[in-house]
C-alpha cells in the first residue's frame, strides 16, 4: 500500500522577517477575532505582543486531548506578556506600550477600555500615528453596543443561519467560528488600510470592527432579492436557489462527492458524461432556470448515476469528462491527501504535545512570491516574553518592581 504524502516539516527560525517588520501591535483581545486578525499580522512579520490576564487568553482553555490546538494555530508568530490588568500599574504598562506601537487592538465590550483608563483619545494623544483595533459583537455604535456578542448570536442574527440546513429542519448555526473569523480577516485587511494612512503622512484612527458586519456582508445580496420577490429565501441543503445542478451526492462506498454544474457548457458536459445527452434539450433542463425549478428530478438522475460507482471511480470519470465535482473531505481524508500535503496548505512544526512531536497546522497564507510569510516561533508559554517585551520598554528595575508587586506575572 502507498504511503500518504507527509506534510513538510518546518522548523521555526527567529531570524525570519517579513514586510511588517518594525510594525508593533500591542494586542488585548481574546478568543478568536483578535487572534485572527493578529495571526495575519505576525506571519508576515508583525512584532505581535499579546497582552495577556494571570489567566491566559480564554482561547488557551480550548483543549483536545489537554492540548490548546487553536492556541497553537492562531497564536504562531506571537509574544506573551501577562499582566495584571485590574491594576492600574498594569494599565500603565500597556499605555507605555501603546505609545511606541503602531495599532493596538482589543475586544472588550464597548466602554470597557474607556472604564481601564485606555480610552482611544487619550491614546491618540500619546501617539497620534495609532491606529486602535475595536472588536465587539454589535459595533462601537447603535442600539446594541452595550450587549456581549458571541459568534453564535451574529451568525444567526446575520441571516446565516436562517438559510442554512434543510426545509423541514431547525436553521444550522456553522460548526466552527464562520463569524469571528470573517471578522479578523475583514479586521487585519482594515488595520492594514488604517497603518497605510497613517504612515503616508496621514494619522491614527480608530476602526470600529464588529462581529456582524463582516457577515452580513458576506450574505449579500439578501436584502435586495427579499425587496424584489417578497419571497425567503428556502432552506435547500447543499442545493442552490441560484443555479442547478448543485449538490452533494453519495458514491457507492458511502462516501460523499460535491458538484457544480451550473453554467450552462458545464451542464451539457454533465449530461454526456453521464451518457444523458438527450437532457440537454429537455424542457425540464434546458436553461439553468429550467433546472432550478426542477433540481429534485434532475439531483435524482446525477445521484442514481453516482451511487453506482465507488469515490475513487466516480473522480475519475468525471476528471476524465472535465465535469467539476470533487471529494467531501473530513479531517481523517485531509490528513493523507496529496494536494493538501504538496500545497503546503497543512504544515507540520515541531511539538512536543503532539504525538511523534509534529504539530500539522495550516501553512501560510496568502502566498506572496516576494515576501512570504514567516514562521518565527511557536505559540508563546503565558507571559513567556515578560523580559524581552518589558524589560527595555520599562527598564529592569521598573519591571522588577513591579514583577515582586505582583502586576507583571511569569
Amino acid at each position: 500500500m502507498t504511503e500518504p504524502p507527509r506534510p513538510r516539516r518546518l522548523r521555526f527560525d527567529p531570524d525570519a522577517t517579513g514586510p511588517l517588520r518594525g510594525v508593533r501591535v500591542v494586542d488585548l483581545s481574546r478568543l478568536v477575532a483578535g487572534n485572527m486578525l493578529t495571526k495575519v499580522l505576525a506571519d508576515h512579520g508583525a512584532e505581535v505582543i499579546k497582552i495577556e490576564p494571570p489567566e491566559g487568553d480564554t482561547l488557551r482553555a480550548w483543549r483536545t486531548e489537554g492540548v490548546s490546538t487553536s492556541w497553537k494555530a492562531l497564536s504562531r508568530n506571537k509574544l506573551s506578556v501577562c499582566l495584571d490588568l485590574k491594576r492600574p500599574e498594569g494599565v500603565a504598562v500597556v499605555r507605555r506600550l501603546a505609545r511606541d506601537a503602531a495599532m493596538l487592538v482589543e475586544s472588550f465590550r464597548p466602554g470597557v477600555l474607556e472604564a481601564m483608563g485606555l480610552d482611544p483619545a487619550g491614546l491618540l494623544a500619546d501617539n497620534p500615528c495609532l491606529v486602535v483595533v475595536r472588536i465587539s459583537g454589535w459595533g462601537q455604535t447603535g442600539p446594541y453596543r452595550h450587549k456581549p456578542g458571541f459568534g453564535t448570536l451574529v451568525e444567526g442574527y446575520s441571516g446565516f443561519a436562517a438559510v442554512n440546513g434543510f426545509a423541514d429542519r431547525e436553521p444550522v448555526l456553522p460548526p466552527m467560528y464562520m463569524a469571528d473569523g470573517y471578522a479578523g480577516l475583514y479586521g487585519a485587511a482594515a488595520a492594514l488600510i488604517a497603518l497605510r494612512h497613517a504612515e503616508a503622512g496621514g494619522e491614527g484612527q480608530v476602526v470600529d470592527l464588529s462581529l456582524f458586519e463582516p457577515i452580513f456582508t458576506m450574505m449579500e445580496p439578501q436584502l435586495a432579492n427579499w425587496r424584489l420577490t417578497r419571497r425567503l429565501k428556502p432552506r435547500t441543503g447543499s442545493r442552490s436557489t441560484n443555479a442547478a445542478p448543485r449538490n452533494a451526492y453519495r458514491t457507492k462506498d458511502g462516501a460523499w462527492v460535491c458538484l457544480s454544474a451550473s453554467t450552462q457548457g458545464m451542464t451539457e458536459k454533465l449530461f454526456r458524461s453521464i451518457g444523458r445527452e438527450e437532457l440537454i434539450a429537455d424542457p425540464r433542463f434546458a436553461t439553468n432556470a429550467d433546472r432550478v425549478r426542477n433540481g429534485v428530478e434532475l439531483d435524482r438522475i446525477i445521484a442514481g448515476f453516482i451511487a453506482a460507482m465507488t469515490l475513487e471511480e466516480t473522480l475519475a470519470h468525471f476528471d476524465r469528462a472535465g465535469v467539476t465535482i470533487g471529494p467531501i473531505m473530513d479531517a481523517a481524508m485531509l490528513d493523507r491527501d496529496r494536494y493538501v500535503a504538496e500545497r503546503e496548505a497543512v504544515i507540520e512544526v515541531p511539538d512536543e504535545e503532539m504525538p511523534e512531536g509534529w504539530l500539522p497546522m495550516h501553512g501560510l497564507v496568502p502566498r506572496l512570491s516576494a515576501t512570504p510569510g514567516v514562521l518565527a516561533r511557536p505559540a508563546p508559554a503565558l507571559g513567556e516574553h515578560n523580559d524581552a517585551v518589558l524589560g527595555p520598554a520599562l527598564g529592569e528595575a521598573e519591571l522588577a518592581r513591579l514583577r515582586a508587586a505582583g502586576v507583571v506575572r511569569g
